[in-house]
């Protein structure tokens, strides 16, 4: 049996890197999709691959990606190497644009979307703090926070306004509920 492709989304910090990074210290059989973007390297935050924008053009253009897309002036990409953990039944958890969900629910057979939301004023105070946005960047992306889901999208949501330890707690009881019967 294939593995779940997890789309990990919620607004610009809300912490999905920080959450993926609890499940997956929880569950060392998670794959963590690492993005290509179209950011210097040293840019700091998540961990992800830097690429210039010809690169990640040809890249894309070879198939070198699963899903890809632009957002906020920048080219994301996850790459196709999902598909050969998704193949040895390994759960896939990716940070994803919201944008970008109903091409992935068609492209993964077993698709499930973890939407995380945190309080306006814990997601400036993490946009700041992360020192990547200008004052001007930030308005920008709180007012962006609200965006829905598309409407055909289901999601298991959970606020991530408070510990990290808790929201990782619930997204395990979410996702696996299995493991939370025990």
């Amino acid at each position: 049996m294939s593995g779940r492709f997890i789309a990990v989304v919620g607004p610009s910090g809300v912490g999905k890197d920080s959450v993926m990074e609890g499940l997956a210290e929880t569950l060392p059989d998670l794959f963590l999709a690492r993005r290509a973007i179209t950011r210097p390297g040293e840019a700091g935050g998540e961990d992800f691959d830097g690429i210039s924008e010809a690169a990640f053009l040809r890249l894309e253009a070879e198939g070198a990606f699963a899903l890809s897309w632009a957002a906020h002036g920048l080219h994301y990409g996850i790459p196709i190497a999902v598909e050969m953990a998704l193949a040895e039944g390994r759960d896939v958890l990716a940070n994803l644009s919201r944008g970008v969900l109903t091409e992935a629910k068609l492209r993964f057979a077993r698709f499930e979307v973890l939407s995380l939301t945190a309080s306006p004023d814990v997601l400036a105070d993490r946009l700041r703090g992360r020192g990547r946005e200008t004052e001007a960047e930030i308005t920008a992306r709180l007012a962006r926070a609200d965006s829905a889901l598309p409407d055909h999208i289901a999601a298991i949501e959970i606020d991530n306004s408070g510990p990290l330890k808790q929201t990782v707690a619930q997204a395990l009881a979410a996702l696996y509920p299995e493991r939370a019967a025990r």
